[in-house]
Order: C-alpha cells, then structure tokens, then sequence
C-alpha cells in the first residue's frame, strides 16, 4: 500500500477480499451495455458467499466501515450487485426478529431474496416520486429504483416511522427499466393498489438512515473514480504525443495531480466518518454530511478531468472509463445530492446558536496537552499584555520577544525535537494540539523549526550545542537566506557565492523575498562549486550571523502588510565552522529540513483556516432583524462548503501526522496537504468578503472595520502560503512524479 492507501488491517483485508472477488468474477462492460437481471442475481449470489450481504444486519456482523468498503469495490469494478439496498435494509430492520422480517433478513442473507430500496416521500429529490398507502395496499410512482428488476421485493419508507415491504413480483406492481446518464440499471416502480406490509421502524431513525445511504453512495461514487483515475495515469504513462508521453506534459501532470488531492480528501473523510459511526460519536452525521457536501463536486471533477486525460478514446461506449464517469454522476446527485447535506450543515453551524467545528480527537497526550497549553495561555497570553499586542498594526505582530521568551520557559519550542536536544519528542498528534491552541489564541509565532531540524539531521556536535538551546529558549530566530531574483521555486539555480578563505567562508550575493529578515541569523544557501552538474550538486548551506560586517538589509511592505527584505551580502565573511553538513551537500540539508518539516504545515495552514471560519461563523450569526445573514440561503450554501472543505483539509492534516507517527511525511504526502490548504486559505479568503461585504473590506484600525480588518488581511496574506515553502505549482508536479509516478 502507498501513503495514500492505507486502511487499518480489517478493513485492507475486507478489500483486497471483495476486489480479487470482483477482477476474477466480473469485468466491466461498455456503458451503454446493461446488465440483465439474471446477471445481477448471479454475481449477487456469488457476493453473498463472501458475507457481504449480512453486513450492517447487526454489530457483530460489520458496521459502516465495512459497508463503505464494499460500495467503494463494486464502484471500482463498475459492478451493480444491489448491496446499497441490502445494506439498507439490514440496517432499516436490524433488531427486529418479528416473523415477515425476520423471514427477509434470512432470505437476504442467504441469497434467496433480493431487496431494493427507496425511500420514497422522504426522499429530497421531490422528482422521484411517492406513494399513498392505504388498507394495506400501496398505490403511486417511484422512480430512480436501483436494482428492482432483478429483486424480489421493495422496502420503502413510507413515512418517519413505518416502511412498506412489498412483492415485486406481486400484482399490482410495473417495474420499468429506465436510462439514466446514458446508462441503465434504475427502474421506475409503478404501484396499483399493490399489497403491502407495515414495518415500523422502531428504534431505526429513518433520516439518519438516509444519511448513511448517501455515505454509502459516496464511497461507490469514489471507487468509481478512483478507478477510473487510476486507468487515466497508467494511460498518461503510457500515451504518446509530440515524441513523449502525455504524463511529462506539465498541464496533465497538475490535473492529475489535482484529482489525487481530491480523492484522498473524499477517502479520508469517509473512513472517518465510519469510525466516528462505528464508534457511537454522534459526530458522524456532520462528517457524512461534509462527505456528500464535498464529494458532489470533487468527485464529478475528477470524473471529468479522467475524461480529458483519455481525449478521444475516453468518450468511446467500448472503453472503461464511461461507466465511472455516469456512476460518479448518478451516486452523486442521487438523495438531494450536496444541496442536501448542505442544508443540514448550515442548520448545525448557524441555527439556534449554531455549532462549531467540532473538536478533533487527539489521543490521550494530545488532548490533555491541548488543554495545558489552553490554561498557560489563558495565564500567560491575555488580558491587558494581549490587547495591547492586539491593538499593534499587523507588520508588528509577526513577532513579539517577550512571549518568545515566556514560551522559551515551558520547553514547547522544542515539543517535538527529540530529547537528546533538548526537546520534549512530543507526538505529531501533540504538536497538532500545539499549533490548534496557539492559533486559537491568536499568538505570535515562535521558533524556527526548519533551521532546528536542519541542525538536528546535519550540524556538527558544536552547532548544536551553540545554536539549539538559543532556539529553545525562545532566544534566537533564523531566517531562510534561500530565494534570488533569478532563483525562486528553481533554487538550484541561485548565484550567491560562498569562496573558501583559510579559516573563513567569503559570501557574496543577493537573497530577496526575506521574511524573517530581522532574527539573529540567517540560515543562507550559496553556491560553492559553478561549474557543478547538476547545478544543486554544487550549493552548500551557512549559518550568517546577521550582524557580520558587509550585510546590508532593504526591508519592503509585503502587501499583506508584513515584511520582507532584499539583502545584499559584500564579502561577507563567516567562520569555516559555520558550513552546515558537508561542503556542496547543501541541496540534501535544504530539502531534508524541508521536507520533515512541510509534512505538518499544511496542517498549520487548515487551522488558521479553521479558526477566521469561526470568527466568520460569530460574525454571520450576529446579524440582526431581516437583515439577518445566517437566514440568506446563499450564505447558508457557501458556510455549508467552506465547513466541508475545513474537513478535508483537517483529515489530510491527520493523515500526515499519522504518517509522521511512523518516520517522516513522504514529501509527495505533505504536499498534498499543503497545496489543498493553501488554495483553501485563499477561497475562504474570498468568501469572507462575498458574504460580509464591503465593511469586511475596510483595513485594520479604520473605523468601522469588521474584526479590525481581519477577513481583508487574511485574503491578501493567504497568497503567501500559496507561494512559501514550494510553489503549489512546484508541489503539483512533485506530487505527479513522486506520487503517480509519471515522468519528470
């Protein structure tokens, strides 16, 4: 399994089970070629040897976790077996041993009976029809029924506490098969006063149910695509235009690129919103909701841009790829799609009060650290000495000494440097708990983790031991001395020189785009070799006191109203001791500090996020009379989506913590994160003045300005985690090459 596939043990095994299941039994076949009836309730025989059709029946024997794996099999292998509805209906009865029921469950679960399902007048898509139910006969339309023709009989919700079971093959009954997308497989049910038996749904709340089957079509949406995504790599690799392979072409690379981003999203969330059910949290109604809320759109994008990687080919009936692009489509939509599920987040987050994002479990350790560092704050970082801080313009707000040196006290500079620094080797969980509590409390940053590391993987026994415990104590801050006006995302290409001079190293050169311009060093790249092939091979990495005579610094207002320095470096001059890691090995020290480091800043660009959504959240729910915002059903929509999409980015924030548990983030992982996160920096940047408005766009300290310019600041700000710490650009292709392993 790949960093991006990998489930917990029972769930991998349940998957590798159903898809051999599958490739041996059942091969996909044109999307205009239906399955006929008897071919369902064949390969639904065959299923239901390998267990899947008692899943959801009751605990013990598979929850949604299991479900959601299967759906996301069948999808993959663009097969219709009706496990959506036998999920269903185990799920609709379970509990119940009353004699018809129990009958079903046991015809169910050996083969010998077919259910389909619908859920009728509950169903938000009012176009799907509904029937009236009376003297125990059932008389109306439904349409969009999956799998009625080769089942053997109907549940259907009738209303929020009773279903009716009904014959299909019974009198009264007209199942139509109907083309959808291009694609058959649903029917539409006619009822003449068919008969019918009442089930009441006792403990089973029907909605909830609702919600789980729209989970459930998620996951058979996402095997869809991911299916289809992955028939559009190898086909990348593969096809060849111009003397190369598609794959190469930087336009393919980022598309693909995106369509990972977006299926790990949606793969992350429904396992965590299985967890959460399996477990009991009542939480995963809200994530199973951010599910369907994310996935319509994602999913149909990738299903889209699959389609453009084919070209010509992709649009053909005999190929592969069409039968996933109309899955992803009907599963998608079906149930009131994300218009849906939206509405029930904008109930949870704006209605009565609202609801927050809600709080993310961080283990035993994390959690307990979360709520010590939330007591030093309230301690340490508030009242009088945070209002005054408060009250400074934003260029004077990156950075405060004193609070540096108060967090320097606790050893939280250091949480997750190994102990034998100095530090306390806290978890990627803890650090988490870390990042979330400060940026709650709105506190200035501290340290300089990728110098840290930087020192901790290359420096010598001497610069550890000067340079780390200044880091420590809150003490010293290092810049990154590493863009030139020419060398930008294509650091190899730098100029600045360093020339050996007996015991000193003689720099000279210009770095611009400085931003911690103002610390007591500058952690700098310089080209040691001009004439070294590849151009990397030829940089090492210095350690610059910035007080060193022949630095001199231009510091320019970045427009989002911080700083940032252009620094020129004449002969400067620094002790040979001063090289970090080995001389031309600058390249591996710059990228190894990099990428322990990027793994978790994705995750610390989702939390700024998370939080201004909760000032936007406080700010929309404010209003007052007819002029309400938490009543706009437009507002209502965007909160709706910015909060699945917080999700997401929160899931790909864990996911690289757990991988962190285990070593280091796979560069190609964090960039994942980070790209997503950014770009979702950026948008709730935009929303923010969609929904607020103009007031929203009066600057810090001007009257009248909504949280004193926080919305307008934080939009131009945004731009800067787009660009720092690697291009997205740069990122997409990193995540083409290392990920899908498409060329360079």
């Amino acid at each position: 399994m790949t960093a991006t596939e990998q489930p917990d043990d029972v769930t991998a095994m349940l998957r590798e089970s159903i898809r051999g299941f599958l490739d041996e039994h059942w091969r996909p076949r044109g999307a205009t070629a239906s399955s006929s009836p008897d071919e369902i309730s064949a390969i639904w025989r065959k299923l239901v040897g390998q267990g899947v059709a008692a899943l959801g029946a009751e605990a013990g024997e598979g929850g949604l976790a299991e479900i959601l794996v299967v759906m996301a099999e069948l999808g993959r292998a663009g097969c219709p077996a009706p496990m959506w509805s036998a999920a269903l209906a185990n799920l609709a009865v379970s509990g119940s041993q009353a004699g018809v029921v129990a009958d079903l469950q046991a015809r169910l679960h050996a083969g010998t009976a077919i259910v389909a399902f619908s859920f009728g007048a509950l169903d938000p898509d009012r176009g799907t029809g509904s029937i009236v139910a009376a003297d125990d006969a059932a008389t109306g339309v439904l349409r969009c029924v999956e799998a009625a023709g080769s089942a053997t009989h109907l549940l259907v919700a009738l209303d929020r506490a009773h279903l009716a079971l009904i014959e299909l093959g019974g009198p009264g009954v007209e199942c139509i098969a109907t083309r959808a997308m291009g694609a058959w497989g649903l029917y539409e049910v006619r009822l003449n006063a068919a008969p019918l038996t009442r089930i009441a749904a006792g403990a089973v709340d029907l909605d909830d149910l609702r919600i789980k089957s729209k989970a459930m079509l998620a996951a058979r949406a996402y095997g869809a695509a991911r299916r289809a995504f992955e028939l559009a790599v190898d086909y990348a690799r593969e096809r060849h235009q111009f003397g190369q392979p598609i794959g190469k072409f930087q336009a393919i690379q980022h598309k693909l690129a995106n369509c990972l981003i977006a299926l790990e999203g949606v793969r992350l969330i429904l396992d965590h919103t299985a967890r959460l059910h399996d477990g009991d949290d009542a939480d995963w109604r809200y994530f199973a909701d951010c599910v369907s809320a994310f996935s319509g759109s994602a999913l149909r994008q990738v299903a889209l841009e699959t389609q453009h990687t084919f070209g010509a080919i992709g649009y053909a009936e005999e190929h592969e790829a069409p039968i996933h692009f109309k899955r992803v489509h009907l599963d998608t939509i079906a149930l009131g799609g994300a218009s849906d599920a939206k509405r029930r987040l904008a109930a949870r987050l704006l209605d009565a009060g609202g609801a927050g994002l809600p709080q993310y479990d961080l283990g035993s350790a994390g959690n307990a650290y979360r709520e010590q560092v939330r007591r030093w704050l309230a301690q340490s970082w508030s009242g009088a000495r945070k209002d005054a801080f408060d009250q400074k313009p934003f260029a004077k707000r990156e950075f405060d000494a004193g609070f540096a040196r108060d967090m320097g006290e606790t050893g939280w500079i250091g949480l997750g440097w190994p102990e034998q620094f100095g530090g306390q080797a806290r978890s990627p969980l803890e650090q988490i708990a870390f990042m979330e509590t400060m940026e709650q409390g709105e506190a200035p940053r501290i340290g300089a983790a990728i110098q840290a590391n930087a020192l901790m993987m290359f420096g010598t026994p001497e610069q550890q031991q000067q340079y780390l415990p200044e880091i420590l104590r809150g003490e010293a801050m290092h810049g990154m001395g590493y863009s030139e006006p020419q060398a930008g995302s294509d650091l190899a290409a730098l100029r600045t020189s360093a020339v050996r001079n007996g015991e000193h190293w003689v720099i000279n050169g210009q770095k611009i785009w400085t931003t911690t311009w103002w610390g007591k060093y500058m952690f700098l790249a310089a080209r040691t070799d001009k004439d070294a092939r590849p151009p990397h091979a030829g940089i090492s990495m210095f350690i610059v006191p910035m007080d060193a005579p022949g630095i001199t610094i231009r510091p320019s207002a970045t427009m989002y109203d911080g700083t940032f320095a252009n620094i020129f470096y004449d002969n400067v001059r620094i002790p040979a001791e001063n090289l970090v890691g080995e001389v031309n090995g600058g390249w591996k020290v710059l990228t190894g500090a990099l990428a322990f480091e990027r793994g978790l800043v994705g995750g610390g660009i989702v939390l700024k996020v998370a939080h201004a959504f909760e000032q936007l959240r406080a700010d929309v729910m404010a209003g007052e009379g007819d002029r309400s915002l938490a009543s706009d059903p437009i507002v209502r929509d965007r909160m709706a989506t910015l909060a699945s999409e917080i999700e997401i980015g929160r899931q790909l924030m864990m996911r690289c913590a757990e991988l962190a548990a285990d070593g280091v983030t796979p560069p190609e992982y964090g960039a994942i994160s980070k790209v997503f996160s950014g770009e979702l920096m950026e948008r709730f940047g935009e929303a923010a003045l969609d929904i607020l408005g103009m007031r929203a766009a009066l600057s810090e300290q001007m009257p009248g300005a909504i949280d004193n310019g926080r919305f307008e600041q934080n939009l131009r700000h945004s731009l800067m985690w787009v660009i720092s710490i690697g291009t997205n650009e740069i990122q997409r292709s990193l995540i083409a090459q290392r990920a899908l392993g498409l060329p360079r």
